[in-house]
């Protein structure tokens, strides 16, 4: 496989962590719904959730923030020809960051914990951005 192309591999990782998530939140409001802690029209427009829903929504939510940075700088590198190995090997590092940030979201939720482990995606993020920087100012 070209290294050019293996960028896209971490990228299809985290979609498939977001399916993953979509498909806990449904499961854990069913389930809400048949233990009675919620109704179904609850949901129409969820301003009070149950904890075990409501922490699997959030983390939902966080999926469409700082993973959108990093979608956006695969294709950019892609596009510009920026991809090495380096890059690859950091893009599967912010995806086993994500997948453990959301696990310790959907599971204990332990602030701290999940607080370092988004600043560990967090910078790996921001350590794809300037290899694309520095990709672009030497060409």
């Amino acid at each position: 496989m070209p290294t050019s192309t293996a960028i896209f591999w971490p990228v299809i990782a985290q979609v498939m962590l977001v399916f993953c998530i979509y498909l806990l939140m449904m499961r854990r409001r069913f389930g809400a719904v048949r233990a009675g802690t919620a109704k179904a029209h609850d949901y129409k427009i969820p301003t009070i959730e149950p904890s075990p829903s409501a922490t699997v929504a959030r983390n939902l939510i966080n999926q469409f923030e700082l993973p959108l940075l990093f979608y956006l700088v695969c294709v950019l590198l892609y596009v510009t020809a920026g991809v090495s190995q380096a890059v690859v090997i950091i893009a599967w590092l912010f995806v086993l960051s994500r997948l453990a940030h959301a696990y310790v979201h959907v599971t204990s939720n332990r602030l701290m914990v999940r607080q370092r482990l988004f600043v560990v995606g967090f910078v790996l993020n921001f350590v794809l951005w300037m290899f694309f920087a520095a990709h672009l100012a030497m060409m």
